[in-house]
C-alpha cells in the first residue's frame, strides 16, 4: 500500500480542505528525508519556511507551530522512514490582495521515503532562470519540462545556465564541483538547498577548503568532478555536463556523503 498521509494545521485534510489548493500556485515548502524518526537540517528547514513566508506573506509562523504540525502527520504516518513535505499557503489564494494580516496554513504531506539514483548522471545543459530564486515555491513547470525534454534528447536530468552563461542549478538539484583540493560551489543566483547548507557548514568543520566561483559550462573538462545533491542525497557523481565530460574523483561523493553523516539530527515523532 503506497504510504500517503496529508495534515491541514494538525489535523486530517479532507477533500474540501484540499480542493482549493489544486493547482494553486501561490505557496512555499521545504522537503525532507526522515529515516528513524529524524530529519538533519531542521533548523536549516525552519529558517527557509521563515524567510518565505515573510517574503510571500509579510510575516511568518512560529517555529514550534511547525514542528508541532509535522510531529502529528509523521506520528499519523505510523511509519519511522518517510519523505515529509511542508506546505505553507494562504488563504487567500493567488490573484487577490494580502490585506493586512493573511493567515496562514500549514499543510503537511508524508509520503515513502526517497531514493536517489546512484549515477554518475548525465545533465544537459539549458538556458533558464528561476523566478525568486531564494525561495523554494511551487508552480514550476519548467523544471518538469526541461527534465523531460533532457530525457528525450538522451540525458538523465538538466542544469541551468544564466543569461550570463554561468551554471546555476539542475531541476531539482544543486551543483557543486571539486578540483582536488576545494569543493566549489556555483557562483550565481539559485536556492542553496538544505543539504548544500549542511555541507557548507559541515565540510567547515572539518576544515575542507570551499570557495565560490563562477562555472561555465565552456570552461569544464576533465580536470573538475561534478556532483548533485538534495535531500534525497549530499552527493551523486555527473559524468557529463552537455558536452563535456567531467573527471570521476571518488574522493568527492564521499567527502561529502561524510559531512552529512556528521550533521546532527532532529526528532519529528
Amino acid at each position: 500500500m503506497t504510504l500517503q498521509i496529508a495534515q491541514l494545521n494538525g489535523s486530517p485534510a479532507t477533500v474540501s480542505d484540499l480542493a482549493p489548493l489544486t493547482f494553486a500556485g501561490y505557496a512555499h515548502f521545504t522537503a525532507m528525508q526522515m529515516r528513524g524518526h529524524t530529519v538533519r537540517g531542521l533548523d536549516l528547514h525552519l529558517e527557509r519556511l521563515r524567510q518565505a513566508s515573510d517574503q510571500l506573506f509579510g510575516q511568518h509562523l512560529r517555529d514550534d507551530h511547525i514542528i508541532d504540525y509535522l510531529g502529528a502527520a509523521v506520528s499519523a504516518s505510523g511509519v519511522r522512514d518517510a519523505s515529509v513535505t511542508c506546505f505553507i499557503s494562504s488563504r487567500l489564494g493567488e490573484f487577490a490582495p494580502a490585506g493586512e494580516s493573511p493567515e496562514l496554513d500549514v499543510l503537511v504531506k508524508v509520503t515513502g521515503p526517497a531514493q536517489a539514483p546512484k549515477g554518475p548522471i548525465s545533465l544537459d545543459v539549458v538556458r533558464h532562470e528561476r523566478h525568486l530564486p531564494e525561495v523554494k515555491h511551487v508552480g514550476e513547470v519548467g523544471k518538469t519540462l526541461f527534465l523531460r525534454q533532457a530525457i528525450a534528447r538522451g540525458f538523465d536530468d538538466a542544469a541551468f545556465e544564466d543569461r550570463e552563461r554561468r551554471l546555476s542549478e539542475a531541476t531539482i538539484w544543486n551543483l557543486a564541483f571539486w578540483d582536488g583540493e576545494s569543493v566549489i560551489w556555483p557562483e550565481a543566483e539559485y536556492l542553496r538547498g538544505v543539504t548544500m547548507q549542511i555541507l557548507v557548514r559541515r565540510l567547515r568543520r572539518m576544515g575542507v577548503p570551499q570557495k565560490t566561483k563562477t562555472i561555465r559550462p565552456a570552461e569544464l573538462g576533465d580536470r573538475l568532478s561534478c556532483v548533485v545533491m538534495n535531500s534525497w542525497t549530499p552527493g551523486i557523481p555527473v559524468s557529463i555536463v552537455g558536452d563535456k565530460s567531467m573527471a570521476q574523483d571518488s574522493t568527492f561523493p564521499r567527502l561529502l556523503q561524510e559531512a552529512y553523516a556528521a550533521e546532527n539530527q532532529s526528532r519529528l515523532a
